[in-house]
């Protein structure tokens, strides 16, 4: 992959920077986001499963 290309990856990690764009991509508070990191694992897909029930 050319360097320098953007790539949302497969995880979201706990930095606060992923965390916030994750909330704005889904429109749910950063905390949510938190709660269902800790419910599930930290896969970007288990996340919004959890979080859009």
């Amino acid at each position: 992959m050319p360097r320098g290309t953007k790539v949302e990856r497969n995880s979201v990690s706990n930095q606060a920077h992923e965390i916030k764009y994750e909330a704005d991509k889904l429109d749910v508070k950063p905390s949510e986001i938190r709660e269902a990191k800790k419910g599930a694992s930290n896969q970007r897909k288990d996340i919004e499963k959890k979080v859009k029930k």
